[in-house]
């Protein structure tokens, strides 16, 4: 059933959406219900004008992803959070203090911090917000990100309890947490809006599950960020947000932020050119640069990166020999020059990047040198590629992406002589059984937290899914043992980084991928639209900065 909390849009809202959906411009659809799309002042300030590539039916901001997450840090606050430099600031915990050898975290809660009804941020709700998102029924992508090593977690997101454990309140300024291990880096995981702060006792019922629609303006919501929901139509696909007069941060430099779905890149692009919208929420398309400038697509880079991983337990790729002459025989230079010539994502060597630890000097990128490739080849057990069985890509979904599998495969027969090699766009359909069937994944890995021991554990660590589920059960001791032990070293130890770059330097031997891009947080916003920088998390890092002129 669709849910409906603005009726201004009165009987046509069907086909104002339908408008939309076939690439009519956003004036005309305007039009038809008297509005007016191009107006980007309010009578009383500025309004940023976002076009959404989807139209999303649940906007509650415990969900921890999806196309809605990327607005979170608008209306609601976190513990604390990453600017744009990756650099931590307090938001509603002012300190962070670790106890018995990083087991134990007590924070402190800012006395001035309230919700949008004058009502003070206690610890209850910082407890209450991070129980209703561990709870199964809630569908927190990533709450396990933030909560899993808390002691407590596990029952409740199995649904055997309704509290973690090892939360305590002892009073409404503290929050006390116990973890199940020694976690250094533990502040850093709270430090995103993966589970918000919300007032415990709206969005979460007697049962401990999540009160459905609990954060519509018409349930009388109050919300913890800079700006308050005022209107949602899900119809329409439109929702406004204003400033929150009682938000204990900045004030907020917008009068109203609106959201506005469009699906299709191509009306979305044609609308931000014509300046009848300001930004869009996730704009991915092979000629962002050329059709909305530099500045549109340009961010700091952040943890996540794209690469061609091998599955090392599918032939041909269970030959070391196979996977360095596949390797040594591209030219990377030319694969990022294929597929985003004018940026905004960046050529990588290595899986560490964006975080303290990316080994610029002492990491030696793998080579392009097609001759070492081809002997490689005839010395392995396949003699050459007459051989080899086809090569199967997967994960090649989009322009860019394609252009660069083109150019892969292109390397290859020119100086290998492969030609069986074949394509396919999605991943999920070679789940399971079907997965061996595959010997290229093209797939992300990243971290939420600046920090190359949690990137390295969640992309070549034997336990990470990428090294379980993308390399065929990928497992080297040597890796394993260094980021084990780099793990419990603290935040600012050198010998953390040290052991990581370690572990990385083992992957490497094992020639296990081909490294493409380290990731760009693009504004997606026009020049005009100034503080709207986005985090690793990809959140806007200051919403009460963003202003238009």
């Amino acid at each position: 059933m669709t849910k409906k909390q603005d009726n201004s849009a009165g009987k046509m809202q069907v086909s104002r959406r339908d408008a939309l959906k076939l690439g009519l411009s956003a004036t005309i659809a305007a039009s038809v219900f008297g509005g007016n799309a191009r107006i980007v002042m309010a009578a009383d300030g500025q309004v940023l004008k976002v076009a959404n590539p989807a139209f999303n039916q649940d906007w509650s901001p415990l969900r921890g992803g999806g196309v809605p997450y990327r607005w979170n840090s608008i209306w609601w606050a976190a513990p604390m959070y990453f600017d744009e430099k990756g650099e931590i600031h307090p938001y509603v915990f002012t300190s962070w203090t670790p106890s018995e050898g990083g087991k134990v975290w007590t924070f402190k809660l800012d006395p001035k911090a309230t919700f949008s009804d004058g009502s003070k941020i206690t610890a209850k709700d910082v407890q209450g917000s991070w129980n209703v998102s561990a709870m199964p029924n809630t569908k927190n992508q990533r709450a396990d990100q933030v909560l899993a090593k808390v002691t407590g977690y596990a029952d409740v997101s199995a649904g055997k309890a309704t509290e973690i454990s090892g939360i305590a309140t002892p009073d409404e300024g503290t929050v006390v947490v116990t973890l199940s291990e020694t976690d250094p880096i533990f502040f850093m995981r709270v430090a995103n809006h993966i589970a918000p702060i919300t007032k415990a006792s709206q969005s979460r019922g007697k049962d401990g599950e999540e009160v459905q629609d609990w954060y519509m303006p018409d349930s009388k919501a109050v919300y913890s960020g800079p700006f308050k929901l005022t209107k949602i139509d899900l119809d329409a696909g439109k929702l406004t947000f204003e400033p929150n007069d009682k938000f204990f941060g900045p004030k907020p430099k917008l009068a109203r932020i609106e959201i506005t779905s469009i699906e299709d890149n191509v009306t979305a692009t044609s609308l931000i050119k014509s300046g009848e919208f300001n930004a869009h929420t996730e704009l991915i398309t092979s000629t962002i640069v050329q059709d909305l400038g530099k500045e549109f697509s340009d961010g700091p880079l952040i943890p996540t990166s794209q690469h061609f991983w091998f599955n090392t337990s599918r032939a041909p790729m269970d030959d070391p020999k196979v996977r360095q002459a596949l390797i040594m025989a591209i030219d990377r230079n030319g694969l990022i020059k294929a597929s985003y010539p004018d940026g905004p994502h960046k050529k990588t060597d290595q899986v560490i990047n964006s975080v303290p630890g990316a080994d610029n000097s002492g990491f030696e990128p793998y080579p392009y040198d097609p001759a070492k490739a081809k002997a490689l080849l005839k010395e392995s057990k396949y003699g050459g590629p007459e051989r080899l069985p086809k090569l199967l890509f997967v994960g090649v979904s989009g322009p860019a992406i394609q252009a660069a599998a083109q150019f892969i495969a292109e390397q290859w027969r020119q100086n290998l002589g492969i030609t069986a090699v074949d394509m396919k766009p999605q991943q999920d359909s070679y789940a399971g059984p079907d997965q061996n069937a595959v010997q290229i994944f093209r797939d992300d890995v990243g971290t939420r937290v600046p920090d190359a021991v949690s990137y390295l554990q969640g992309s070549i660590a034997s336990t990470s899914s990428n090294a379980q589920n993308k390399m065929g059960g990928y497992k080297n001791a040597k890796v394993d043992s260094a980021l084990a032990e780099a793990a419990t070293k603290a935040a600012d130890d050198p010998k953390r980084v040290a052991l990581a770059q370690e572990a990385q330097k083992a992957f490497r031997e094992d020639y296990a991928f081909i490294p493409w891009y380290a990731q760009a947080m693009s504004r997606w916003a026009t020049k005009s639209v100034k503080g709207i920088d986005k985090n690793l998390d990809w959140q806007v890092a200051k919403p009460w900065e963003i202003s238009i002129g």
